[in-house]
């Protein structure tokens, strides 16, 4: 099993850098955070598309909010559905 995390800001102005001190403090290593600037509205975020397409069975996504996993409800599900079908977890701080 793998811990990874996610941090997504939406503006260049904003920073990652709080919610990739929360991943850290939540035992996800350095190297296995992916983190971008992008608006949650695009479904097509690289970093994130290259999180979902590296995932095993057993491992765990971690973020620190789910609306930095998704925009809304409906593409949180259908997100998640099938990672949990893949038994991959996902954890919100």
């Amino acid at each position: 099993m793998t811990k990874y995390g996610y941090a997504r800001v939406s503006t260049a102005s904003q920073s990652t850098k709080e919610q990739i001190q929360q991943l850290l403090e939540n035992g996800v290593e350095k190297k296995n955070i992916f983190s971008e600037k992008f608006t949650g509205t695009k479904r097509d975020r690289p970093k994130f598309n290259q999180l979902l397409a590296g995932l095993k069975s057993g491992d765990e996504i971690v973020v620190t909010k789910l609306d930095r996993f998704a925009r809304n409800t409906r593409e949180a599900l259908d997100i998640i559905e099938p990672l949990l079908d893949d038994n991959v977890t996902i954890k919100v701080l």
